[in-house]
């Protein structure tokens, strides 16, 4: 790779805040033990169903893993900008037409996330009136995620955008390393007999 690529790349690096580095480290891990949760209270359910001793529980449990991680891993590809966001578009453009269509994308992204922050406490509030069977928790404690990943959404475009403006968006992907040539090892078999 040659030397400038490789300035670039690092400069891209540099690009994010730190902190947000480390929770975005933590978020990912705590999505993949939500995931790994969920397969196994998934498993577990289907076990106990089949051997005629069904435990009710596990149902909540799944259904609060799985939403726990969906919300999450939206709030980490965010980050990423793997979600919510029409890279197809902007990545053709350049200059000030990009730069508006990354601002105006983003602006739609930021107002997705004060939805979810809004909307996501008002169900969290109404949330304490209704109640998961047969645990009797509040099914606010499903709702309690739902302004968290917008407040973490709001906070990694907020870094998109402060990055974007003054390094501008117009990152360049790294070229394609060509594979390795692979050289020709020459062998003896010899058939074991001397003379």
């Amino acid at each position: 790779m040659p030397i400038a690529d490789k300035l670039v790349l690092q400069r891209q690096r540099h690009l994010k805040w730190r902190a947000l580095d480390r929770l975005e480290l933590v978020l990912m891990m705590l999505c993949g033990i939500l995931c790994f949760g969920f397969s196994m209270s998934v498993t577990a359910d289907i076990v106990t169903r089949t051997i005629g001793h069904p435990w009710l529980w596990l149902q909540e449990v799944t259904s609060t893993l799985f939403i726990y991680a969906i919300f999450i891993g939206a709030a980490v590809a965010t980050r990423r900008n793997d979600h919510l966001y029409l890279t197809a578009i902007s990545e053709s453009m350049h200059g000030t037409s990009r730069l508006i269509v990354e601002l105006v994308t983003r602006g739609v992204v930021l107002a997705v996330a004060f939805c979810l922050i809004w909307y996501g406490y008002l169900n969290y509030l109404r949330g304490f009136g209704s109640f998961r069977l047969p645990s009797g928790t509040p099914i606010a404690s499903l709702y309690a995620i739902i302004p968290l990943c917008g407040i973490l959404i709001a906070l990694f475009t907020v870094e998109q955008i402060v990055n974007g403006l003054s390094n501008g968006f117009d990152h360049p992907e790294p070229p394609a390393e060509e594979d390795p040539a692979i050289t020709q090892v020459q062998t003896i078999v010899g058939t074991g007999v001397q003379r």
